[in-house]
């Protein structure tokens, strides 16, 4: 009887967590679509009330208010950005009220880019708290873009 109960607590607790990634796929699809879309309501609405987004520049660090300002100056032009899922890997804490994802995505105009995030449960639904974009840079390459980098945020 003890290994019936753990059975069903265990494929319970895996169907779950499932579900769960099931609803955050979703989430992060959505992201995609409806920044494509210059979808500024449905956009926004996937962050959670304390959400940070990361750009690509170092002092691209918005808070969600911030962050809309800019969507909206961006998306009323009736043009967003465009990136397709390449892949996506999605973890879930044991509580199942905090999620972390790293997913690469791509644009025609800067190829691949890794985005890295945490999503929260805010209202009984997957809310993105923290999205992080970057342009990842072959080993081979860093050392000579890095000092470049470096360069170019000294003089500004």
């Amino acid at each position: 009887m003890k290994k019936l109960i753990l059975s069903f607590v265990l494929i319970f607790t895996s169907c779950n967590e499932l579900n769960h990634v099931k609803r955050i796929n979703n989430v992060l699809d959505s992201l995609h679509h409806f920044a494509s879309k210059a979808d500024r309501e449905k956009y926004i609405r996937l962050f959670s009330s304390n959400a940070v987004f990361f750009g690509t520049d170092i002092n691209e660090r918005w808070p969600i208010n911030e962050f809309d300002h800019y969507v909206k100056s961006r998306f009323d032009t009736g043009v967003g950005w465009s990136y397709k899922k390449i892949d996506r890997n999605i973890f879930v804490s044991k509580n199942n009220k905090t999620a972390w994802f790293d997913e690469v995505v791509e644009n025609k105009t800067y190829g691949k880019l890794r985005g890295t995030g945490v999503l929260v449960i805010e209202n009984n639904e997957w809310k993105i708290a923290q999205y992080n974009l970057l342009l990842p840079i072959p080993n081979d390459y860093l050392k000579k873009y890095a000092s470049e980098i470096k360069e170019f945020y000294e003089k500004n």
